[in-house]
Order: structure tokens, then C-alpha cells, then sequence
């Protein structure tokens, strides 16, 4: 009879020594940083480059890759939108519940190789926005840019993660791979 209690009890047992004994370290923990609480989408209206008006709240529906950078696009910002570009192709057969996004801080005219690349399919959505009222939503880590992360947006507009800087692209994989995986059951391609 004891040894009938003693085998029904070890897993219960084992359970609690394994939460508040030996909690095991860091690997699950996500590589970029959680944003607690996420951050709505604000309601305002970006311009596309061509010009014309653009609800930024039209952007739901999916998961968003964020850069954030200049329209004259440095050399960092060119590798910020190939690792957005790596990271989707990654996904596998999830990539097409990720959208990519560029949101353009000033009027800087785009040259016309970079309009092509952003051309390709599937297409990055170019919007321009001032960098104050991106201010008011997305924050940069301390003592950095908002140029120098990428910003990850669920698909019912929150902001919930943002990348470090100069991020490790097999690390921000695993982290979208997980948020896939979790939303998997709610989220589906598409708009």
C-alpha cells in the first residue's frame, strides 16, 4: 500500500522540487525583450511613397517585422531590411503570417535601386511617419536609437517585442518561431 501511495505521489512531488528548487536557466528565455505592457498601434495616418494616406491601424491582421530607419537608408538600415527579409524567408511555411514594414522617419527620397529591392515579392510595406509620433509608441533600449532594433508587432497591433542591437539572427529565428508556435491556434495568414 505505501509503495501504491509512494508511486502516485513521486510525480507530484518531483513537479514541486523541479519549480522551486531547480528551476532551470535561461532556456527559455527569450532573446529580445518583452514588452510588458505591449504598446497599441496608435491611431494615426502614414503616407505611403507615393504620397498618399494610409491608416496605420490597416497594418493588423498580421505579424509585423519592424525597421525603422531614414529614407536615404545608411548601410546599417540596408542590412537591417535583408535581416527582415532573411528572417521571413526563415519562417518556413509561417512566413506568410509575417509582414514586413518599413517606417521612414523623414522625406529623404529613396533611390531608385532600394525602390526596386523593396519591390520584390512579397513587397515591403514603405510608410512615412514622423519620428516623434514613433516615439510616442516604439522605445528604443536605453542609450540607443530607434534605428537600431527591430521591433516585433502581433497581429492585433501591440508592439510586444523588441530586438538588441545589431541582433543575432538565429536567435531572433527561435523567438518568432516560438511566438508562431504559440499564436498558431488564433493567428492565420492573411488579413
Amino acid at each position: 500500500m505505501a509503495l501504491i501511495l509512494l508511486v502516485c505521489a513521486a510525480p507530484v512531488a518531483a513537479s514541486y522540487w523541479a519549480f522551486y528548487v531547480a528551476r532551470p536557466g535561461g532556456g527559455g528565455a527569450a532573446y529580445g525583450t518583452l514588452i510588458q505592457p505591449t504598446a497599441a498601434m496608435p491611431d494615426v495616418v502614414a503616407t505611403d511613397l507615393q504620397g498618399a494616406g494610409v491608416a496605420l491601424r490597416t497594418l493588423k491582421g498580421q505579424w509585423l517585422l519592424v525597421v525603422v530607419a531614414s529614407g536615404a537608408c545608411d548601410t546599417r538600415c540596408e542590412r537591417d531590411l535583408f535581416l527582415q527579409r532573411q528572417l521571413r524567408e526563415m519562417m518556413g511555411r509561417d512566413r506568410d503570417r509575417i509582414d514586413k514594414v518599413w517606417l521612414v522617419t523623414d522625406a529623404a527620397p529613396l533611390r531608385p535601386e532600394l525602390r526596386r529591392a523593396l519591390a520584390t515579392e512579397p513587397p515591403v510595406t514603405a510608410l512615412r511617419l514622423p519620428a516623434d509620433t514613433l516615439m510616442s509608441w516604439l522605445k528604443p533600449e536605453p542609450g540607443h536609437a530607434l534605428e537600431d532594433h527591430l521591433y516585433v508587432v502581433d497581429p492585433m497591433g501591440e508592439w510586444m517585442m523588441r530586438m538588441p542591437a545589431a541582433p543575432d539572427p538565429s536567435k531572433v529565428k527561435r523567438d518568432l518561431e516560438r511566438l508562431l508556435r504559440a499564436s498558431a491556434s488564433w493567428d492565420q495568414p492573411g488579413r
